[in-house]
């Protein structure tokens, strides 16, 4: 599995990438109690990081549609 970037240096499909990358390593198993520990901490953030972008997308298009509203 590729080194972790910083949250902040991820977009929202690399953040995707890697969240599908660590179920599918956690669901394969074969990993020990504290690699599968670090996987579902690391698919959290990762988590975090996506939906974060996907609320601020939201964010956008609500204010787009505000101000289409408005005209």
């Amino acid at each position: 599995m590729p080194e972790p970037a910083s949250e902040t240096d991820l977009s929202y499909e690399d953040a995707r990438d890697q969240l599908i990358e660590v179920v599918r390593t956690l669901e394969q198993g074969g990993t020990s109690l504290a690699e599968s520990l670090a996987l579902w901490e690391r698919g959290e953030e990762l988590a975090k990081v996506c939906q974060r972008a996907l609320e601020g997308a939201r964010a956008r298009l609500d204010e787009a549609m505000g101000a289409e509203s408005e005209d």
